[in-house]
């Protein structure tokens, strides 16, 4: 449920541009990203980090781009998510040494070590490819085209970038047969 939420607010800045204008939308797109977190806070009593660093991007470059009437600000602001992304999947890997994709999907399957981390290295890649494409995006199409991508574009593409990866992944998966031999030596 909590995901859908996180959805909410992009879908209410889309409509909210169609219907008046790209001020209009940021105006709610900053309104629906407060009430994100104030629902997080609500049901479960904490905000993830995530949440807090996507709702200062956003209040910050949508306060810029309603306060100048200049869009590029809320342009910048989705490639620099992404990016920020693609940067803490490799700092964590390689600095710390800590696997933030094993952190997340790691208690729903087990995979080796190496995998993981071709798995974390994907999806850096992923999310820095979203960002530079962003930007060509951004600055060499109409505002219109943008919105769009913004809003269909990136979630398609990483419906279908997670789709792929969990196609990779299942070769590594154990079958129906190795369940049953783990099962029956217990």
């Amino acid at each position: 449920m909590h995901a859908f939420f996180e959805y909410v607010p992009l879908v209410l800045f889309f409509v909210v541009y169609k219907l008046y204008d790209i001020y209009a939308a940021t105006a709610v797109l900053i309104v629906g990203s407060l009430l994100h977190i104030i629902y997080l806070y609500a049901t479960t009593r904490k905000v993830p980090a995530k949440n807090w660093i996507i709702f200062g991007l956003i209040a910050g470059f949508g306060g810029l781009t309603i306060f100048l009437q200049d869009d590029a600000f809320l342009k910048w602001k989705v490639t620099i998510i992404n990016e920020f992304f693609a940067v803490a999947l490799l700092v964590s890997h390689y600095v710390f040494g800590k696997n933030i994709i094993k952190q997340l999907m790691g208690e729903a399957i087990e995979l080796p070590d190496a995998i993981w981390a071709k798995l974390n290295l994907s999806w850096a890649a992923f999310f820095a490819f979203c960002g530079a494409l962003n930007v060509y995006i951004a600055f060499n199409f109409s505002q219109e085209v943008w919105v769009n991508f913004k809003v269909f574009g990136l979630m398609g593409l990483t419906f279908v970038f997670a789709i792929g990866s969990i196609m990779a992944l299942s070769k590594h998966l154990p079958d129906d047969e190795d369940k049953k031999e783990l099962n029956t030596e217990e």
